[in-house]
């Protein structure tokens, strides 16, 4: 009797925690709250588009939620550029390893409103290693150091 009366909480704890991520997730990533597309950004072509991903977008179960697909994705590598963390910029001899993925102009969309385009991001058209042309989201320059931590205070938050 006990341990049944504690496995339902154990359940309903369970379920009410993924309750709450699958809110979170709608609300950040596909409701139409808390990002509006700027007005000057240009609509996006009605065509097949390839986008190139290097950072949260490579796990499947988040293109999926962030898309509603899989976006068929083939292995890629960007030249002349380096990863730091959320960002890329230029590096001669040095290589991103990623995902090329297949996207139409509703998903493209949904990137868009993932990566907060033309508020944290902007979508720049690049070339692959292969020769492939591709989109790719790299950080607006406002944004760029935006969670680097500030070394120049000296307040020490641990003694």
């Amino acid at each position: 009797m006990i341990k049944t009366v504690w496995l339902k909480r154990f359940l309903m704890l369970i379920g009410v925690g993924l309750l709450s991520l699958t809110g979170w997730l709608w609300l950040t990533m596909l409701s139409p709250w808390f990002y509006d597309r700027p007005d000057d950004l240009p609509t996006i072509e009605q065509r097949t588009h390839q986008v190139f991903v290097y950072g949260t977008l490579r796990y499947a179960p988040i293109r999926l939620a962030v898309m509603g697909s899989f976006g068929a994705p083939q292995e890629a590598v960007l030249e002349g550029y380096q990863r730091n963390g959320l960002d890329l910029s230029p590096q001669p001899g040095s290589n991103v390893e990623g995902l090329l993925l297949r996207v139409d102009a509703k998903e493209l969309a949904r990137l868009d409103r993932y990566e907060r385009l033309g508020v944290r991001y902007e979508r720049m058209a690049i070339t692959l290693g292969d020769g492939t042309r591709a989109w790719v989201y790299l950080r607006l320059p406002e944004q760029q150091n935006a969670f680097v931590p500030h070394t120049d205070f000296t307040i020490a938050l641990v003694p």
